[in-house]
């Protein structure tokens, strides 16, 4: 591991911070609880670009979706795929909104188990020493043996004493994903680095919450329903989940990890692919954002929105809630991801 320490200057500003132990500028800049705007951690949503006045970095991803050649000449970078290799004076609009509630840490954590939730996506559990810190929703980066990377996967349970952290993942044929289901053995360690994450619950906003997954954006939707549920703040809230795959073979059993005793969430369930509909099914077959408007009661904008799934499906929820129901950005929370 990378032990150099360097120092990094927001332009116009007195905050100042220190980055190490190969650390991106993203990284380093939450680790000390300063407010740098962000999303998916990845180089996939350009949330976290800055301009590099004065120092060197090294780039991690050179061909990071997430931005532009032209950003790239005029000395834009992504703070997420940035390592400094010097000191560097960085231009960049730190907000109270991206600080940080609970500090991102690295540390190991030894693989429990696997068990499946659908047929492509299984629930990972993991474990460490202290405490497992995190709010309902946010998301974590793992560093799988071999694989040279990190990725970045969301909690699917809530915070606690024990250290156990929770995944659910799904299979993609990926290196990781790869490694997670066909290599990695209970008792095997992984390095985890969060939690990070904007699209955790928010106990104060006093609305109904309406919460709208497809595939493993399952996860993070059922740790903040999970964390509405224990949540004395949110006790008078009703809670709405809409879940939506392409066949049957996609609906997880939901009372696995909602209390059916709670009586406060409803589920909605969709199905996008008529070919793939069976005997017995007895769901909607659309797209799960078309259920909205029919299923809610009141008018959308007096809900608070909770999204999480594949980027397409979030782009027309947003676009449903936003441009058709005048929604207000505040009240619709995800993380980007590509």
């Amino acid at each position: 591991m990378n032990h150099e320490n360097f120092s990094v200057k927001i332009a116009d500003s007195a905050v100042e911070f220190r980055c190490c132990d190969g650390d991106s500028v993203l990284q380093a800049g939450l680790r000390a609880g300063v407010g740098l705007p962000y999303e998916c951690n990845a180089g996939g949503c350009g949330s976290c670009k800055f301009e590099l006045l004065e120092g060197e970095v090294a780039d991690t991803w050179p061909d990071a979706p997430g931005i532009r050649e032209k950003e790239r000449a005029r000395g834009k970078r992504l703070a997420c795929q940035s390592v400094p290799v010097s000191d560097c004076i960085v231009r960049m609009r730190p907000g109270d909104e991206f600080k940080p509630k609970v500090l991102p840490a690295r540390f190991a954590v030894r693989f429990l188990g696997v068990e499946p939730v659908t047929r492509d996506i299984a629930r990972f559990r993991f474990s460490d020493s202290g405490r497992a810190l995190f709010l309902p929703g946010q998301y974590a980066l793992l560093r799988l043996p071999g694989t040279g990377t990190a990725r970045a996967y969301s909690m699917s349970n809530l915070a606690n004493d024990a250290g156990e952290w929770e995944f659910m993942i799904r299979r993609t044929g990926g290196v990781a994903t790869t490694k997670l289901f066909d290599v990695l053995k209970v008792g095997d360690e992984v390095h985890l680095d969060g939690p990070y994450g904007l699209a955790y619950l928010r106990e104060n906003e006093h609305r109904d919450l309406v919460c709208i997954a497809g595939g493993s954006g399952l996860a993070p939707i059922v740790s903040i329903i999970r964390g509405a549920l224990a949540s004395k703040a949110c006790d008078e809230r009703a809670i709405q989940l809409f879940y939506g795959g392409r066949g049957p073979a996609d609906m997880p059993s939901f009372a696995d990890w909602l209390p059916a005793e709670e009586g406060r969430v409803r589920v909605h369930r969709a199905i996008s692919d008529p070919v793939l509909v069976e005997a017995g099914w007895t769901g909607e077959v659309c797209f799960v954002h078309e259920l909205l408007p029919a299923k809610l009661e009141r008018p959308l904008h007096e809900y608070a929105f909770y999204l999480a799934g594949p980027p397409p499906m979030i782009e027309k929820v947003v676009r449903l809630l936003v441009a058709e129901h005048r929604v207000p950005q505040s009240l619709i929370h995800y993380d980007r991801f590509f």
